[in-house]
Formats: C-alpha cells, structure tokens, sequence
C-alpha cells in the first residue's frame, strides 16, 4: 500500500480544513487507516483513526468533537475535517495504514504498516 497525503496548508485560528490521503492497492479495504501528527521537537502523536468498515473510529481527546475521520473504500481515500483549528493543532501530518491492528493498539505509530510523506498545517493565532 503506498499513501499520499494532502490538503495541508497555513490557516488562522478557528478555520477548518481538510486532509485526504489516497491509497493504492486493490486491499485498501482491508486496512485500519489512521492519522498522526508531529510537531517540532515533538514526538509523533495520535489524532485519528478508523476501523477497514468506517466504524468504529478513534480520536484523541485534544481533538475529539473538532476533527472527523472518514473513509471511502470505493475511492481509496481516507479524510481528516479539521474544525476549530487551534494553534497547537500546528504539525506535519501523516495518514497510515495498518493491516492487523487491535483496538488497544490503534493509538501506537509502531502499530501502523504503512505511512504517508506528511502535509504540513499551519496554525497562527
């Protein structure tokens, strides 16, 4: 599975956006997609992620009720809206792919298979 990411950009605070990340492979379907972020000198970190059925899905606490994930298995795709963009939300973001993952992993970057190049979101308040 190879991913790319886009839709990153520089917004101001309050503003939304949205991240999509394309997939190729005929067993997208198959596959946890999530996505994380990582902040200068930061360590990366869990945002979103949902199951190959579009549901469940997870979000971190800093971002729940802000940002929606989403998946269309017909086109490969997995979006990140992003709401009520804060400053702290700034980072680069990756999508990623995880073939076998259990609900108690699904927050761990060492769980995903697959990973994205990152698009940046910039934040300025």
């Amino acid at each position: 599975v190879q991913l790319q990411a886009s839709g990153g950009g520089l917004v101001q605070a309050g503003d939304s956006l949205r991240l999509s990340c394309a997939a190729s492979g005929r067993t997208f379907s198959s596959y946890a997609m999530g996505w994380f972020r990582q902040a200068p000198g930061k360590e990366r970190e869990f945002v979103a992620a949902v199951r190959w059925s579009a549901s469940p899905t997870y979000y971190a606490d800093s971002v729940k009720g802000r940002f929606t994930i989403s998946r269309d298995n017909s086109k490969n795709t997995v979006t990140l809206q992003m709401n009520s963009l804060k400053p702290e939300d700034t980072a680069v973001y990756f999508c990623a792919a995880a073939l076998r993952v259990i609900t108690g992993l699904i927050r761990i970057p060492s769980s995903y298979n697959y990973w994205g190049q990152g698009t940046l979101v910039t934040v300025s308040s």
